[in-house]
């Protein structure tokens, strides 16, 4: 069984806490944030963290803001340490003067269509372009590629099956016909049993990590910006349906977003369809134009 740290030793106090969130069907990137915070605290206390005081934690916040640490990142340590004293110290109190960080929205950065076709184009392996063709054809996150199955490609209905998503949810996408031609290109050359995209073991999935070079490395043969990663193809998918008159509630579907609000924010980058509303101001009469109803003008009269 896999563990946010499996190759470190695991203290009984932090195997506690992974019981903790392990029983609660935490995500391995949960469990990874939050006993990270949970670590961050120990080292600026120098010693073991469920000993610390409300002081101690409203010191260690500050320090935090002080040096700079994301809102993001602040964020995910207030979780965690909230978790890890209520839960598995059974101290909740010890978190009162805890408080999340303002964390401003910024817009998802998405690539144009050609900007996409130079990316695919520049894949310098069949497996890395049919990972890339998924993350964009089909707008799966890095996590949900990498654990794609050879089970879940249903080529007669023409649906990938997206099992165990973000927040553990199934869901069905598209399957295009020339993302189903790029899966069989690969399918071919491998043949894998299980995952779809194996990691360097044959056995289990590719890494994430692995992933977002196979990224960033096309993206760098085809010109693209440093900021290009597998998460941008997901944005760019929505925002690309979008712009193609795509129901935004569709959308909503195919992300497996829980929230509306969540998949409306990419109206805010969907150019094409900001660009066809009409301005108020281009439906208002010119001050200067005579009414409807008024006669016409006398003739000037002769020079």
């Amino acid at each position: 069984m896999s563990t946010p740290y499996p190759k470190e030793p695991i203290s009984p106090l932090r195997a506690r806490m992974i019981d903790d969130m392990r029983v609660r069907n935490f995500s391995l990137a949960t469990q990874r944030g939050y006993i990270r915070g949970v670590k961050l605290l120990a080292a600026f206390l120098g010693r073991s963290p469920d000993i610390a005081t409300a002081e101690d934690l409203r010191t260690f916040q500050r320090h935090l803001a002080a040096t700079g640490v994301t809102p993001g990142v602040q964020n995910m340590t207030v979780s965690g340490l909230r978790f890890f004293f209520r839960f598995t110290v059974d101290k909740p109190e010890t978190t009162r003067h805890l408080v999340y960080t303002y964390e401003p929205q910024k817009l998802p950065r998405v690539l144009a269509s050609e900007e996409i076709g130079r990316l695919l184009a520049a894949a310098s392996e069949p497996k890395d372009k049919a990972m890339l063709s998924v993350a964009y054809g089909a707008g799966l996150r890095a996590m949900e590629v990498v654990a794609l199955k050879v089970s879940d490609i249903d080529s007669k209905r023409m649906l990938i099956r997206v099992g165990n998503g973000k927040g553990g949810k199934d869901r069905y996408v598209m399957l295009s016909p020339t993302l189903l031609e790029a899966l069989r290109d690969w399918y071919r050359i491998a043949r894998p049993h299980t995952f779809m995209f194996p990691g360097r073991d044959k056995i289990g999935p590719m890494t994430t990590r692995q992933f977002h070079r196979i990224c960033q490395g096309a993206a760098k043969r085809a010109g693209l910006p440093k900021w290009v990663a597998p998460h941008t193809l997901r944005h760019s998918f929505a925002t690309h349906l979008l712009e193609n008159d795509i129901d935004v509630r569709v959308i909503q579907v195919l992300l497996g977003h829980a929230q509306l609000d969540t998949t409306a924010r990419y109206t805010q980058v969907a150019t094409n369809v900001i660009r066809r509303v009409m301005s108020p101001i281009d439906r208002l009469i010119p001050l200067d134009a005579p009414p409807a109803d008024a006669p016409p003008p006398d003739d000037p009269p002769p020079a």
